[in-house]
């Protein structure tokens, strides 16, 4: 099912692949350790919002744009984030200055690992020839060889972004720090962060 919907999604011209599960552990941990180091509560991370600060690290412009975003995912939700629940995003959409932003949320299921899933969802992306500007995330501890592997051969008309905690070792992609878009979206400010 899963395979099979990936394979006949009709692709935006901009697409974020999430791996969701990864993403909501990055947040847990940047909110215990914020909360420790600025002396504030930090609330749930705001989903439209660190969309947004994805799809302006990707490249995306003001605009009217369509972006789609696959949340990959084995657990029911994510506790980080606001909204979380996979029941209640998948499907959804929103606009902003960037755009329309549609969400589908895809489980992983028992006939495949979640890396595989991802690789597999990643590449059949970025073969596809709607897709202009690809916007991956991928669980780097783990996986970044693979994800690197799986973009060699992308056609250099893409514009893709692989996001990591930290600088990883070069592809043929462009990198971004994924911890300024969970910041933002956390709504941390620069100024609130002491040496």
């Amino acid at each position: 099912m899963t395979e099979e919907w990936l394979n006949r999604a009709e692709w935006k011209e901009n697409v974020i692949l999430v791996d969701a599960d990864y993403v909501d552990k990055v947040v847990f941990n940047l909110i215990v350790n914020f909360e420790r180091m600025i002396g504030r509560r930090i609330p749930q991370a705001d989903m439209a919002k660190w969309l947004e600060c994805v799809a302006l690290d990707g490249g995306i412009r003001e605009g009217n744009h369509q972006t789609q975003v696959v949340l990959l995912h084995q657990k029911e939700q994510m506790d980080n984030f606001l909204p979380g629940a996979f029941a209640d995003l998948d499907g959804k959409a929103f606009n902003g200055p960037l755009g329309e932003f549609l969400i589908s949320c895809v489980p992983v299921e028992e006939m495949v690992t979640a890396e595989e899933l991802f690789v597999d969802s990643m590449q059949i992306i970025c073969n596809s020839g709607d897709v202009k500007r690809v916007m991956v995330i991928p669980d780097a501890e783990h996986i970044y060889n693979k994800v690197r592997e799986g973009l060699r051969h992308v056609d250099n008309e893409k514009r893709v972004t692989v996001f990591c905690m930290q600088p990883m070792e070069g592809g043929n992609y462009r990198q971004e720090i994924l911890g300024y878009s969970l910041m933002a979206a956390l709504g941390i400010h620069g100024d609130e962060i002491k040496d």
